[in-house]
């Protein structure tokens, strides 16, 4: 009896630890992952992604809805195609964040190892890193104080596509005592302002406005 209930319970526990990586994918409505739990690629088509604080999954992704990373969760890829994307404090993603159209926020200590991309919206990092470049067209980005971006920043020449947006200018910040190593490249017109405690690499197609303070 003994055996036979402690082989249960062994196999209950490995058939527990396989369900905790499986996939999760949904058509309509939000996929879940809860607080410190583990799972594999989290999709949705229509729907949010959300993953819990803690939380460990590979590929978080939708087409129309936000994706969010808990607190200290982790996470290999955020993707999305309408909608935010937000990282909570020391939330990490080992690769790359992008959505098209919606606001990127990065919270206190959350990192990026890879490359982060929008195209409309807005990029916010607050305290943040970010390992692989930031590329945008037509976001404002904010480099809050105490943030280090490596692989500079690129603001692209919009398409013809995105023509209805190509008069408003993006507005970049780059706050105090924030760090971009690499080129800040821009291809159109910008108002870009820097911290006068700011570090940043070579400037290309924009002159910088100084600011001192908290802000422009």
């Amino acid at each position: 009896m003994r055996r036979t209930l402690l082989s249960l319970l062994i196999a209950l526990s490995v058939s527990g630890a396989a369900l905790a990586d499986d996939d999760i994918s949904k058509v309509n409505g939000s996929a879940t992952v809860e607080a410190g739990q583990h799972a594999g690629d989290v999709h949705s088509v229509n729907g949010s992604v959300r993953i819990g604080d803690r939380a460990v999954v590979q590929k978080a992704s939708t087409v129309n809805g936000a994706v969010e990373l808990g607190e200290s969760a982790t996470a290999t890829v955020l993707k999305t195609v309408n909608g935010a994307v937000t990282l909570h404090e020391q939330a990490k993603v080992s690769d790359e964040v992008e959505t098209v159209n919606g606001k990127v926020r990065l919270d206190r200590g959350a990192d990026i190892k890879g490359h982060l991309s929008n195209v409309n919206g807005e990029i916010s990092l607050d305290q943040a890193h970010v390992g692989g470049g930031i590329e945008t067209v037509n976001a404002d980005v904010t480099i809050g104080e105490g943030s280090k971006v490596e692989g500079g920043l690129l603001v692209k020449k919009p398409s013809m596509s995105w023509f209805n947006n190509n008069d408003r200018k993006p507005k970049i910040v780059i706050g105090p005592h924030a760090v971009v190593q690499g080129s800040l490249t821009f291809e159109r017109d910008v108002d870009l302002y820097v911290s006068d405690s700011a570090t940043v690499g070579k400037i290309e197609g924009a002159t910088a406005k100084k600011f001192s303070g908290s802000a422009p």
